[in-house]
């Protein structure tokens, strides 16, 4: 991944998508001219941007497809790389994801026709109410918040966490936009989005690029390449009846898409929860962070609070969570996302992450998610 910036700060969209490219390529000691198919995640851009970025690394003839799925995107196209290589047609595949994002929240780009996201709103609507001049992702994620206090007397402070924890883990990423620590009462005075989501406890819009190289293990054997990490198993999820049905704010964000593929991919691979000592989460509020501890199954239905308290999702405790500081801190730039957080997953079992190094590591959990809906989540082994 390339180190994230803030809007306007960053070179343009190709630029970071190829930039990326030629550093994954490099890290993984295979030339362009060897990869068989390119995945390019992107979420704000026009068609064929991802050939846009691919020809600065080369006009090899490539198939280049297009991924946009929220911001599940860069997981979406590492889940296409890996199908790809396991159905057979290809040997060495290119995931690559890219942003170049304007300031301020998200919002929608065409008025003229239909929100795809309109049933999930009507959804929140009818569970919670709508609030105007409040950006629509804050609702929504503020909401599965309040749910959770609702359900289990979760205390507001107890998410205001989360962002110190995300704060102190960034310190130690130079890719990180945001590395200065916070305190507490900080975060918990900064502006009011929507209750109990204070503005410190929104992700950043950002700029950035990220890139994996996934290959055959004849592929890597015969080239003499690093197999020291593979991916173990992997689920993509899309809504179900619980999305829209049951009033529940926790699963209109996609608890339940987060709770079943996590789920197979113990099933597929005989690794529990229990295994895990490290996972990239997609914290793009700190509520997600809390309620994706509980879909996960890192703790049951109620204990993330006692999580949290007790400093189990980080040094010294039972899972660290985003080590690299997360969508929080690190940044979120849509399309890259997920290809950022699998390449920290991937330093992290090789043993290179530096000062952010988790001990003992030998599984990795990714959980990446977008409205919508996607929620992919994968599984990396060191073997």
């Amino acid at each position: 991944m390339l180190p994230f910036s803030k809007p306007g700060a960053s070179e343009s969209y190709e630029i970071l998508g190829a930039s990326a490219a030629r550093a994954a390529l490099a890290d993984a000691g295979v030339d362009y001219q060897s990869v068989d198919q390119v995945y390019a995640g992107f979420v704000h851009g026009d068609s064929c941007s991802g050939q846009a970025a691919a020809y600065r690394v080369g006009l090899t003839g490539v198939p280049v497809i297009n991924v946009n799925n929220n911001c599940a995107t860069g997981s979406t196209a590492l889940y296409l790389a890996r199908q790809a290589i396991a159905g057979g047609e290809a040997e060495c595949v290119l995931a690559l994801g890219f942003e170049q994002m304007r300031p301020g929240a998200l919002g929608v780009h065409h008025t003229d026709r239909p929100d795809p996201s309109q049933r999930l709103i009507d959804a929140m609507h009818a569970a919670q109410g709508t609030a105007l001049q409040v950006p629509m992702a804050a609702q929504l994620f503020g909401g599965a918040g309040r749910m959770h206090m609702q359900l289990y007397g979760t205390n507001a402070d107890t998410f205001a966490r989360i962002a110190v924890k995300a704060r102190r883990h960034a310190g130690n990423n130079p890719n990180a936009i945001f590395r200065q620590p916070l305190t507490l009462d900080e975060v918990l005075a900064s502006p009011m989005v929507f209750d109990p989501l204070t503005r410190l406890q929104c992700c950043p819009p950002t700029c950035g690029g990220a890139a994996a190289v996934l290959c055959s293990e004849g592929f890597a054997r015969k080239h003499g390449l690093d197999r020291s990490v593979v991916i173990a198993g992997q689920a993509m999820t899309t809504d179900g009846n619980s999305s829209f049905d049951e009033n529940d704010m926790r699963r209109i964000v996609g608890y339940d898409m987060a709770r079943r593929a996590a789920r197979r991919v113990y099933e597929s691979t005989g690794v529990g929860p229990d295994d895990i000592r490290v996972a990239e989460l997609h914290d793009c509020f700190t509520a997600n962070e809390l309620i994706t501890y509980e879909a996960l199954g890192f703790v049951p239905e109620g204990g993330a609070e006692k999580f949290i308290l007790d400093g189990d999702n980080t040094y010294g405790g039972q899972v660290v969570t985003n080590p690299s500081g997360g969508l929080l801190s690190k940044g979120h730039p849509l399309g890259a996302t997920g290809l950022a957080q699998c390449a920290e997953l991937v330093w992290q079992l090789r043993g290179q992450a530096g000062a952010r190094q988790v001990e003992g590591v030998r599984h990795a959990l990714q959980h990446n998610l977008g409205l919508g809906g996607a929620c992919v989540v994968t599984l990396y082994a060191r073997v």
